[in-house]
């Protein structure tokens, strides 16, 4: 963790790179991130204590280039500031929290995933490391889901999809589902009993089932009334009179 000298004059994220001008070379890159923060953005709709970053700029030092994680989050951080600017980047010594939690989805071209990265991290102290690695596992010679948990300074595999993550209040797993017209598997969040939180494309189709079940129900109404109707007009029964 950075240690500041009262003395030093502590560059801003205005004074930073927003990240290390490096293309994704995938869409998962981005999607899994982004559709990861969707996620949250629902479930935390009424907490302003979290902050989930893509492709962003994390500086730790000030005279150290960033590293930028595909996604992080971390916990007791305002996720909307007082000022109301979005980040341009994630500045330790600003912010004051290290992430709890990091995602890299793995690159076309071997990258440092598996060990440079991971003693990166490592040294930093971020508590969960998460390598997704759908597409180059089997080159790699790796799972394509696996999650870290820091023990003793050092990086332990943890079992299980989900993982649950009792610090973070959240587990992180990989299942098959639709996201932006794509039927895939993709990472999601889930709760400690192993149930997925729900993504933006689960909500949708909640309101849209509910709006579908209530026209039902109204021409289910009306059908009946204008059975009643018919039945008291067989009976010589004037409707309007009653």
């Amino acid at each position: 963790m950075l240690e500041q000298n009262p003395l030093q004059i502590l560059p801003t994220e205005f004074d930073l790179p927003g990240s290390d001008n490096q293309p994704v070379d995938n869409e998962l890159q981005l999607l899994i991130p982004v559709l990861l923060r969707a996620i949250l953005a629902l479930l935390w709709a009424d907490r302003n204590d979290w902050f989930l970053g893509v492709n962003l700029g994390l500086y730790y030092e000030p005279k150290l280039p960033a590293i930028v994680p595909d996604g992080f989050l971390s916990l007791g951080v305002p996720r909307v500031r007082a000022n109301g600017k979005l980040r341009l980047s994630y500045l330790l010594w600003q912010e004051n929290v290290m992430p709890q939690w990091v995602l890299e989805v793995v690159s076309q071209t071997y990258g440092s995933k598996y060990d440079e990265k991971l003693r990166e991290y490592a040294n930093l102290g971020v508590l969960y490391y998460t390598v997704y690695n759908p597409n180059h596992w089997q080159r790699d010679k790796h799972d394509p889901f696996e999650v870290y948990r820091l023990v003793g300074g050092r990086y332990v595999r943890q079992p299980g999809n989900p993982s649950w993550m009792p610090e973070a209040g959240l587990g992180i797993g990989v299942e098959r589902g639709t996201h932006e017209g794509v039927t895939q598997d993709w990472l999601y969040w889930y709760d400690e009993r192993g149930n997925r939180y729900p993504a933006p494309e689960d909500a949708i189709a909640f309101e849209r089932n509910r709006a579908e079940q209530a026209e039902q129900q109204l021409e289910a109404e009306r059908r009946s009334r204008q059975n009643l109707l018919e039945k008291l007009r067989q009976m010589g029964i004037d409707p309007d009179q009653l």
